[in-house]
């Protein structure tokens, strides 16, 4: 059976207990994990050490926690830390990220992020498994490095998110686990067959790697605005967040309009940026309705086989209220 997640708001939150409070909440309606994204708010480490001292059964994560902004060592250490203070819930999810956010708001060169990845990911799981670190890569060469600590066991999953061809299989070579991001079903079964040969490639038991699905969700009684605020939120990744996610809809047959967006939205006209998404594509990226037919809209996207996990995620401009009828709506039952 398909496990189905909660990934807490991307938008910024009124507060860090109203996070803990959505975790509570995805917890109490049987949410698998409770996943948070490492953005340009609050940190993840910090917020999911409160919700792990709040919670006491569901699984969480960082989906994703950038590559660039921390030393791999650092987050082989904030990972073993999450695992104890969760008693063995913690799922660590990377990804590079992109230039903006790399390059503009945390000054960092944005080069050859597939490598930067890789080494990121073994430097990781050597600083998991408590042995001495030593790494002669690309970039980064260590020696000497070992926890002071006792190493977590378990040892915490390192998954990968990707969006492209290669970075998709280098997640099923090196990782346990993939993130998918703004796909059709169609378009998630294509970039599943990559997953699929990285993993053979790296000779892993597909049993033991879960791949994770976040899809953009808005169950309202006001069937109108959830397609608002869910359109909404889709357009602003196609068109404000760089080139990925539009090369990403490009290459899923869909490259007229992935660019309609992109450039519309660049010179500044977001209604025409709105209007180029038409409804028969939205309804394969984002699910929305009112409750009973935003569930139906889900169920669709639970059964392709190969995807482990399917989470709800929320429009950047949902509040709190609408969050929580969403998650309610889409509960595990």
């Amino acid at each position: 059976m398909t496990e189905r997640d909660v990934f807490l708001p991307v938008a910024a939150q009124p507060s860090v207990d109203a996070l803990v409070e959505q975790a509570q909440l995805g917890e109490e309606l049987g949410y698998d994990t409770a996943w948070l994204p490492e953005t340009w708010g609050r940190d993840a480490v910090t917020t999911l050490t409160c919700i792990a001292r709040e919670t006491e059964t569901v699984d969480i994560g960082t989906s994703i926690m950038p590559v660039y902004s921390r030393s791999p060592a650092l987050i082989g250490q904030s990972a073993a830390t999450l695992q104890e203070v969760s008693e063995g819930r913690f799922r660590l999810g990377l990804g590079p990220s992109g230039p903006i956010v790399i390059e503009n708001w945390h000054g960092a060169e944005f080069g050859n992020p597939l490598r930067r990845t890789r080494e990121t990911v073994d430097i990781v799981k050597q600083v998991l498994s408590g042995e001495e670190v030593e790494y002669d890569g690309e970039y980064f060469d260590l020696e000497g490095f070992r926890l002071r600590c006792e190493a977590p066991d378990p040892v915490p999953p390192v998954e990968t998110a990707g969006m492209g061809p290669k970075a998709v299989e280098l997640a099923g070579r090196f990782a346990d686990g993939w993130h998918a991001l703004m796909l059709t079903r169609d378009g998630l079964r294509e970039r599943l067959e990559d997953f699929e040969r990285g993993s053979e490639m790296g000779d892993r038991d597909r049993s033991e790697q879960r791949v994770t699905l976040s899809l953009t969700c808005c169950a309202l009684e006001d069937e109108a605005e959830a397609k608002r605020l869910a359109k909404q939120h889709a357009v602003f990744y196609l068109g404000g967040m760089g080139t990925y996610y539009r090369d990403n809809l490009a290459r899923q047959g869909h490259e007229e309009v992935a660019h309609a967006i992109y450039d519309n939205y660049q010179d500044g006209d977001r209604e025409a940026a709105m209007a180029a998404l038409p409804d028969d594509l939205l309804e394969q990226l984002v699910v929305w309705g009112t409750p009973e037919g935003a569930r139906e809209h889900f169920e669709r996207f639970t059964d392709v086989e190969g995807v482990e996990a399917v989470s709800v995620s929320f429009p950047r401009a949902a509040d709190l209220e609408q969050i929580d009828s969403t998650m309610r709506a889409l509960q595990p039952r």
